[in-house]
């Protein structure tokens, strides 16, 4: 015969508990979950800035290397076209291929120290050429190695006598600003850590056209003269991706921070309902787990007496 399912049994559906707005805005509001709202409002517009600055970096790294490319890929043009004295180069004009034709000047030639070769670190030849409209232009010759230590001046190759004719790309003036370095007086004599072309013109005996060459021609060529100084090429490096990655981090942020609020409302339900269910149904009556009248499974009464029941019948 089946067994009705006795109200409130062990076997009884319980409906889920359920906290009200009040509870849930208490277990959101502890200092524990308050600091983690805090840490959330700021590392996430942190995170969406970096993405966007990232972003922009990669947007003038693009700009710059397809700068280089088109200037690169250009016709040379006269040296007085796109620069003049006392006027650095416009950045629009760097990677430019310029022409000029005049004289070089050894006696005022200066040497960059820690300039990398394809035999490792050494110098570069900075030469100025005194050209035929009167000011010179600075040429960087290119890389010679350096002597037994960093301090000693080794002589550059000789450069042809009379006129010349090169070719070169043009750069703007070296400053602490583009490069991180700057030139110092404890250096040995002829020996630069930039091309500081105003520091240069200050000292020449004439007049400098602003900015530098890199020599990539010149007519006559000279014989064993200084390795060419290859062209750095621009790239748009790993911005981009960087970007991406730091607006992952926020949604990564964003999703963690809804999951921890849930987890701790579920715990407070949980700890709600394990407050409820304490009580035992079959306690408030005197029954056991098989008594219906008070007695248990093997006859017993509630009160404990076994013989009690059967001696109170024979009296009867």
């Amino acid at each position: 015969m089946a067994r009705a399912r006795a109200p409130g049994g062990a076997g009884a559906d319980r409906a889920r508990p359920s906290l009200n707005l009040e509870d849930v805005f208490k277990v959101l509001s502890s200092s524990r979950m308050l600091a983690f709202h805090a840490l959330v409002l700021v590392v996430v517009p942190s995170f969406i800035w970096l993405g966007f600055w990232q972003l922009d970096r990669w947007e003038e790294r693009s700009a710059s290397a397809h700068l280089q490319q088109d200037n690169v890929a250009a016709e040379p043009v006269p040296v007085e076209d796109l620069a003049s004295v006392g006027t650095d180069v416009a950045p629009e004009d760097r990677w430019s291929t310029v022409e000029a034709t005049g004289t070089w000047d050894t006696d005022n030639e200066v040497l960059l120290r820690n300039r990398d070769g394809s035999q490792g670190v050494g110098f570069h030849v900075l030469t100025p050429l005194v050209t035929e409209e009167g000011p010179a232009l600075l040429v960087n010759r290119g890389w010679i190695q350096r002597g037994e230590s960093a301090r000693d001046t080794p002589e550059p190759p000789a450069v042809p006598d009379g006129e010349v004719t090169v070719q070169g790309r043009l750069h703007y003036s070296e400053n602490e600003a583009n490069t991180g370095l700057s030139n110092r007086d404890d250096l040995p004599e002829r020996q630069l850590m930039i091309v500081d072309v105003d520091g240069l013109a200050d000292v020449l005996p004439y007049d400098v056209y602003g900015g530098y060459a890199e020599l990539t021609d010149q007519e006559p060529v000279p014989e064993n003269p200084p390795e060419r100084v290859p062209l750095h090429e621009e790239d748009t490096g790993m911005s981009a991706s960087y970007a991406v990655q730091w607006w992952v981090f926020a949604v990564v942020a964003v999703v963690g921070w809804i999951v921890l609020m849930r987890r701790e409302i579920r715990d407070a339900r949980e700890l709600e309902a394990s407050g409820g269910d304490g009580d035992d149904p079959g306690a408030a009556d005197g029954t056991g787990s098989g008594g219906g009248d008070g007695t248990g499974s093997g006859g017993g009464s509630a009160d404990g007496g076994a013989a009690a029941p059967r001696t109170q019948a024979t009296v009867e």
